[in-house]
């Protein structure tokens, strides 16, 4: 008879566990040590939204470089809540890979494809920042937001130019056609 209500209670306990991780809101959104986001390690297994080859900001150089990747991710329970409603919810997180291109090697005669990792760029929509943006730069583990001087040009540019909120929303073709549906793509887009 103790034994049975040992094993009772086990799988009673073991069930209440089983149920409130279920219960758990979704912790794939930023994480911070501090004021500094922790690189998401996991962020290539989340939802790819696009890649653009050679976009840039800045007119044409003189001297052109071989044009840059930039691989988009969005952490996977923002992209669902966005399909479902066309906004972003608070503690969404974007990453930016941008990857080297080359046009040479093994069997390639043209085209490019992609190549080491260049850099590493985040922008978070989380409450926790005064306007409830925030950009940032990884140089290694971690990285402080942006600010003054460095945030404003990027302030600026997703304020002025992006489809949805402040996010390029244009660049994901897919996601454009919920925009578009849910009447949530900014007027005189």
């Amino acid at each position: 008879m103790k034994k049975i209500a040992v094993v009772a209670a086990l799988v009673c306990g073991i069930a209440s566990s089983l149920a409130t991780g279920a219960q758990q809101p979704p912790s794939d959104g930023p994480r911070y040590a501090g004021t500094a986001l922790v690189r998401p390690a996991d962020y290539r297994e989340w939802v790819f939204l696009s890649s653009g080859l050679g976009m840039t900001y800045e007119p044409p150089s003189a001297n052109p470089r071989p044009p840059t990747f930039g691989n988009v991710f969005v952490n996977p329970s923002s992209y669902r809540s966005f399909v479902k409603t066309g906004k972003w919810p608070d503690k969404t997180m974007f990453v930016l890979e941008l990857r080297n291109s080359d046009s040479e090697a093994s069997i390639n005669k043209s085209g490019r494809f992609q190549t080491g990792l260049a850099a590493v760029e985040a922008e978070v929509k989380d409450s926790r920042f005064p306007d409830g943006w925030a950009f940032f730069t990884f140089r290694g583990p971690s990285a402080e937001p942006m600010s003054g001087r460095d945030s404003a040009p990027c302030v600026e540019c997703h304020t002025k130019n992006t489809a949805v909120e402040r996010t390029f929303v244009q660049f994901y073709p897919t996601l454009l056609e919920v925009a578009r549906r849910m009447g949530t793509v900014k007027s005189g887009f």
